[in-house]
């Protein structure tokens, strides 16, 4: 699905893609994406407080940090993730990693986003846990490691961002 759709009169809209990335290498490896959606409408969610987009003043709205060691936090990352879809309405969702990119492929789901699944290149030796919950999810899944890629699984790899 292209990233612009065709409007009357030859004009066209850019699509809304939300970006979502924890803070660390997932935020590192999205922000190191920022030329490949410059002319886009884009909002960025992470865990980093006072974060700033990678490029110009684009929105960037914070969500607390979610995980195994603390599941108790889901329900309050689901309402704050929940409340950017609200405000933003993306049609396409970007994520390289953790809890707050699963949200945001779980939700893009429920609303027709189309979803995209980067695995952190800190993972070589097997597929995150995130990329595993977001499997059936994702329309999108890829890996940076040529050997962890898969049909089977619908895992690609294209390259590193790194």
């Amino acid at each position: 699905m292209p990233l612009v759709r065709p409007r009357r009169k030859g004009v066209q809209k850019p699509k809304r893609l939300l970006l979502v990335a924890s803070a660390g290498g997932h935020w590192v490896q999205l922000c190191r994406l920022a030329p490949a959606y410059e002319n886009l409408e884009v909002k960025f969610v992470t865990t980093v407080r006072r974060g700033h987009a990678p490029m110009g003043e684009r929105p960037v709205a914070t969500v607390t940090d979610a995980s195994t060691r603390r599941p108790h936090q889901v329900a309050l990352l689901m309402l704050q993730m929940a409340w950017v879809f609200f405000g933003f309405r993306p049609e396409v969702i970007l994520s390289t990693g953790a809890a707050p990119g699963v949200v945001a492929i779980w939700l893009g789901r429920l609303v027709g986003a189309r979803t995209i699944w980067i695995d952190s290149i800190a993972n070589s030796e097997k597929v995150s846990l995130s990329a595993r919950l977001v499997a059936s999810q994702a329309d999108v899944r890829l890996t940076q490691w040529p050997h962890l890629a898969n049909e089977t699984d619908r895992l690609g790899y294209i390259g590193a961002v790194l």
